[in-house]
């Protein structure tokens, strides 16, 4: 683990894993602890031989915006005390789009105190019965022992509110998934929402393939998605459980949902298509342990920097390979995370507690990129990437989605059908806004530059109906018997108020990765904006200021 967490984070470092916090560090079903240790010549239990006691171990200041709250104990408050403390929760939840961590035994400028057996579970009486007041639920992550400058053992919890917000049927992440060909991501992503190890034959992706000849030669070339999801308690729901999405919907109150984008060099503007389409809240990069960085994964990995989009890594087929081949591969994704060009701090996960670290700084800070290694044979850590996947929160926080709402409606048409007894239907994002049925939108530009009016069905999302559609979410819009050949990929359908123009000449910043020729006037390029996927024309090169 770099030295450059230490900066971000405030506290000491062990390789690997998270901050510190003095002594014994205990992950629920981990079965391992963690510490960071003192400086030489003190014992790891916080006190040196001379019996004075070690430096306080801290966490970072709490801040007033955000999902993460600290609190010291929570004995027997008053009910007009009890009432403040349920209005801050509901602050939390509404901050973290429905979730919030709670740190009992911690005080507001993050030090470590921790609390008695017996306060400790007064206070988390107390937290359920905040999460009951407002409709949550609470799942305890995981308990840290600080036996700092005290002879009573001392416990902190870490404790996960999660509630589904009352305008939305469950809280939804985007995940992309990149990575070279044949590094395993179709078999990965049908394991987690399978619930069945894969056979080593490939037997695990094929539900996933849309195509036939995607069948016969066991490689993606179009877009497909998945979900997974958890219920309140952070348990897995997926079709093992269920028969149908719509069964997965309602048993969960957090939805993954998977862009599983394709991995081979002549698939690349799919690929593109998928990531500046469909706003993934994050990337997952798969890369093979025992070819390493290879093929198209320097170029999946700069598109997501290029893009902005915050990825985290998974080293695939470790049961292939030795574990030094392992070491190896992973010590290479170091080394090109360090390198200039991506200033990232690498984040080996080898335990619970480190997945649930992972997750947390995973959102707090965009240089952490945790790195996974794992099996879909024989489902080694596959645990640990399901457990960060359920602690994930939301990338972006409450009042960017405020302010997108409060915009005018656009909708991005991304995929066109035709359904028996429903009509013409166009699934997509909607960018900004919110769209209700019976809304009426205009849709366009056509070849003649109008947009036409239309009217709103019916929505659906994740195969299940819902009436209200906002900002950020994906979704199908049925629109009856509106003319299906005069929609096309990359139209958008917009609120007439906003009263739309086109434009046939931009100007545009770019940074040009890699070209194998001179990029000059007059070079022919294809453009990707959002889901716009149009050829122009290089008119003029301006160089910057």
């Amino acid at each position: 683990m770099d030295s450059r967490v230490s900066e971000l984070f405030g506290g000491c470092c062990r390789p690997g894993g998270g901050p510190a916090v003095g002594g014994t560090l205990k992950a629920r079903g981990a079965g391992g602890s963690s510490g960071c240790g003192g400086p030489k010549g003190k014992k790891k239990n916080g006190r040196n031989r001379g019996g004075k006691a070690n430096n306080p171990p801290y966490l970072p200041p709490e801040a007033e915006d955000g999902n993460i709250e600290y609190k010291l104990k929570l004995v027997n408050p008053s009910q007009y005390r009890f009432e403040h403390l349920v209005t801050q929760m509901k602050w939390r939840l509404q901050e973290g789009r429905g979730e919030a961590v709670y740190q009992i035994g911690v005080e507001d400028n993050g030090l470590l105190v921790g609390l008695a057996e017996e306060e400790m579970r007064a206070s988390l009486k107390t937290l359920h019965r905040m999460a009951e007041k407002v409709g949550a639920d609470i799942t305890v992550l995981r308990e840290r022992e600080v036996d700092y400058d005290s002879d009573m053992p001392r416990k902190i919890t870490e404790v996960l509110v999660r509630k589904v917000p009352d305008n939305q049927q469950f809280l939804d992440l985007r995940v992309a998934v990149l990575g070279n060909v044949d590094s395993g991501k179709s078999t990965l992503l049908g394991v987690l929402t399978q619930g069945e190890l894969d056979n080593g034959r490939g037997r695990a992706r094929l539900n996933l393939f849309r195509h036939l000849h995607e069948i016969q030669s066991g490689r993606t070339s179009s877009i497909s998605f998945e979900i997974l999801g958890f219920n309140s308690k952070g348990e897995v729901v997926n079709y093992s459980d269920s028969r149908t999405a719509e069964e997965i919907c309602e048993s969960s109150s957090k939805m993954i949902t998977f862009i599983d984008l394709a991995g081979h060099h002549k698939y690349l503007h799919t690929t593109i298509f998928g990531l500046t389409s469909y706003c993934p809240d994050c990337a997952l990069l798969l890369v093979s342990a025992n070819t390493g960085i290879a093929g198209t994964t320097r170029e999946h990995l700069g598109l997501a920097l290029a893009l902005k989009v915050p990825f985290f890594i998974v080293v695939s087929k470790v049961d292939l390979c030795a574990k030094t081949t392992v070491e190896r591969t992973v010590r290479q994704l170091e080394r090109v995370l360090k390198q200039p060009g991506c200033h990232k701090v690498p984040m080996l996960v080898t335990s619970e507690d480190d997945a649930v670290t992972a997750a947390q700084q995973f959102a707090q800070s965009p240089n952490v990129t945790p790195i996974f290694t794992l099996s879909s044979v024989s489902g080694e850590s596959l645990d640990l990437l399901k457990v960060f996947l359920n602690i994930l929160p939301p990338l972006t926080n409450s009042k960017e989605q405020e302010e997108l709402m409060q915009q005018l409606t656009e909708f991005q048409v991304d995929e066109i059908y035709t359904v028996p007894e429903v009509g013409t239907v166009v699934g997509g994002t909607l960018s900004s806004g919110i769209c209700r049925e019976g809304d009426q939108l205009v849709v366009g530009p056509t070849d003649d530059g109008c947009f036409l009016e239309l009217r709103v069905c019916s929505i659906q999302r994740n195969r299940s109906a819902c009436r209200v559609l906002r900002a950020g979410q994906a979704a199908t819009l049925a629109l009856g018997d509106f003319d299906r050949a005069l929609l096309r990929k990359g139209m958008v359908m917009v609120s007439p108020e906003m009263n739309p123009t086109i434009c046939s000449v931009f100007e545009a910043e770019i940074v040009l990765l890699f070209h194998a020729t001179t990029f000059r006037r007059g070079f022919q390029v294809t453009v990707h904006v959002g889901n716009v996927r149009q050829t122009a024309v290089v008119e003029k090169i301006h160089a910057k200021v």
